[in-house]
């Protein structure tokens, strides 16, 4: 009995391998023609967040009356509706979502949607962007205010929604808005700037390995992994920080100018009615309160970017993406109270 189940699954392990061997490079070429065919192109997903608040709000109506006054109630209501959209149709404000990492990968999203509105042409009465960031890169965040203030330069108002947190780079891509609201316990502030990195060349040289380091240009590289740290490098690389926090205030300032920006570009982060002390927030709200109470005058449209990705890149670059995004989450979770 035993030898029969060996057996069966040897020859199991023998047809799922000859499987695999003869149809994942076909479904990989039949998908790379598709792409060629269709392009890679993603796909904008809308969605109507007023008819969706008003049917839930219906629900809940129904359960608590009648079927017959339930029943009428709603054919008045439909009545009515009608007649306000012959009348005048409402104003559009769109309802957009940013979950930051280290790297701000929702930057390309982001991109995408903002293009949307912008190339739609209709009128736009607001953009909403819910904001949720503990920072990162500077220069990716960098590349996210830019993306957000072309609503600006077009003449859209634009207000950013925290309800958890919009730290360091979160907070340096909110400042650019119309009107920042956050929730009463959302994490804001952490105008600062933190780099950090390992240096093994002792390590190394105890179990002689010799590391060559050339470059072209006094300040080339400043600290070094694998090689040996100088003052002068040191010095420079403290000069540079410095310099991007002048930078990181100076923007923040220009954004928001009744802000102390020497009394908040300190590093340090605070919650509601702390924030909207010190001018770093406008309004203590949770964004879907704030969306409720526009969702009756103006019509809340969700709009969402989603890139297909290629069947050869989702298994090509599985392993590295596991493997890069376990790294980035491991340092996440290490330096959670540093905000970046």
């Amino acid at each position: 009995m035993i030898d029969l189940l060996i057996n069966y699954s040897f020859f199991l392990l023998k047809v799922i391998t000859i499987v695999f061997v003869l149809f994942i490079p076909l479904l990989i070429f039949a998908n790379a023609n598709r792409h060629k065919k269709f392009g890679t192109k993603g796909q904008l997903v809308i969605k109507n967040l007023s008819e969706r608040l008003e049917n839930m709000g219906f629900s809940v109506l129904g359960s608590q009356m009648n079927p017959k006054s339930f029943k009428k109630l709603l054919k008045e209501t439909n009545k009515k509706k009608k007649k306000e959209e012959k009348n005048k149709e409402k104003e559009s404000i769109f309802v957009l979502n940013f979950y930051g990492d280290m790297k701000a990968t929702g930057v390309d999203k982001l991109k995408e949607e903002i293009n949307a509105i912008l190339a739609s042409k209709t009128k736009c009465k607001e953009v909403v962007v819910k904001v949720e960031s503990g920072g990162g890169s500077a220069f990716a965040y960098g590349l996210c205010a830019a993306e957000l203030k072309r609503l600006i330069d077009n003449k859209i108002s634009l207000t950013i929604c925290i309800d958890k947190m919009a730290a360091s780079g979160g907070y340096l891509m909110s400042c650019v808005a119309t009107k920042i609201i956050a929730a009463p316990w959302a994490v804001v502030g952490s105008i600062g700037v933190i780099a950090q990195l390992p240096n093994l060349h002792r390590l190394l040289k105890k179990n002689a390995i010799d590391i060559e380091l050339h470059t072209a240009g006094k300040y080339k590289r400043t600290l070094t992994t694998l090689g040996k740290n100088t003052p002068v490098g040191r010095k420079k690389f403290i000069k540079e920080l410095d310099e991007l926090h002048t930078v990181f205030k100076d923007f923040v300032k220009k954004h928001r100018p009744k802000i102390d920006v020497k009394k908040v570009a300190t590093g340090e982060v605070w919650q509601g009615e702390q924030a909207k002390k010190i001018g770093l927030i406008d309004e203590i709200s949770t964004s879907d309160a704030y969306l409720l109470g526009l969702s009756s005058k103006f019509k809340l449209l969700e709009v969402d970017y989603y890139e297909r990705k290629p069947l050869g890149k989702k298994l090509g670059f599985a392993v590295q993406d596991v493997l890069e995004n376990t790294a980035f989450r491991i340092y996440e979770i290490f330096n959670k109270n540093r905000f970046f």
